[in-house]
């Protein structure tokens, strides 16, 4: 309902149906941007279905398969998809939303299979495209949005405003020398 308010008073913002998980959804919203220009196109799609912590015996494959296809395979897909609209801006910029839990160097803990393994695989798919699109002059970064009070995210989180603020500078201040890195929402470099 806000992101429709949001739209109705801004001619700039226009809203499209998509599951990323759905290859006919992605060629829809291709086909109706056209040869329309994304200045930055922000890939925040992800699941967690272990929030409730799965012990190893009791990993259900069907779920880890399902969290890859989200929040791996859907990033890709899209940014793939809509390569030639990011190319065709100014900013030419592709983001993905990640984790700190996708972080290999920061697992210190048991559990969380299927979120850190298919978020530390859209960080590795990132780093590679970054590396494939600079001679396109398209930038990547990843981001971490820091623990935000959210469903998905710590109850004394950060507040969503504050992770967005940050996400925002870092955004506005994009240089193609960052292309591939991984930050968190205060500009803190994170490790791979």
């Amino acid at each position: 309902m806000e992101l429709q308010k949001l739209a109705a008073g801004n001619q700039r913002i226009s809203l499209h149906r998509l599951d990323i998980t759905i290859p006919e959804d992605i060629k829809a919203l291709v086909w109706e941007l056209g040869d329309e220009s994304l200045d930055v196109l922000i890939n925040n799609a992800g699941i967690y279905l272990e929030k409730n912590e799965v012990k190893l015996g009791g990993i259900r494959y069907d779920d880890w398969l399902r969290t890859f296809e989200v929040n791996t395979l859907g990033g890709v897909r899209v940014s793939e998809a809509l390569l030639d609209n990011v190319g065709r801006s100014e900013k030419r910029l592709i983001v993905a939303l990640s984790s700190h839990m996708g972080s290999i160097a920061d697992i210190g803990t048991p559990g969380s299979y299927y979120y850190r393994s298919s978020k530390a695989a859209l960080n590795a798919a990132m780093e590679a495209i970054s590396a494939a699109l600079r001679a396109r002059d398209i930038g990547v970064l990843v981001l971490h949005p820091g623990g935000v009070a959210t469903r998905m995210g710590p109850s004394g989180g950060i507040t969503t405003a504050e992770s967005v603020q940050g996400m925002r500078r870092i955004i506005d201040n994009f240089s193609m020398e960052q292309s591939g890195v991984f930050l968190q929402y205060d500009n803190t470099m994170m490790p791979w």
